[in-house]
């Protein structure tokens, strides 16, 4: 009735949005171009340039907790390293 996969599905091809991917099996320069298309189109810029004001363009009070900096540091970790990755797909290397 039912056909039996031998390998579960990739990340790619699960319906599942938040499903983890498997780093091993991941081409690098596949995720670089992906973020590069993803971030080329008008909405993709205009996220983007979002994140970028919420995480860059914020500055924190000097009363501010640790886990309060921790926090925006990783936010701006994460962004730069989206920017990171559209630079390297945009990038023929």
């Amino acid at each position: 009735m039912f056909k039996r996969q031998s390998e579960p599905p990739t990340a790619a091809q699960s319906a599942y949005v938040y499903r983890t991917p498997d780093p091993p099996n991941l081409e690098l320069r596949e995720i670089e171009k992906c973020f590069a298309r993803l971030f080329s189109c008008d909405d993709g810029r205009r996220a983007l340039s979002y994140l970028q004001a919420i995480s860059f363009q914020r500055a924190l009070a000097p009363t501010s907790t640790d886990q309060q900096l921790r926090y925006a540091e990783g936010q701006r970790a994460m962004v730069a390293t989206i920017l990171r990755l559209i630079d390297r797909g945009r990038n023929p290397s």
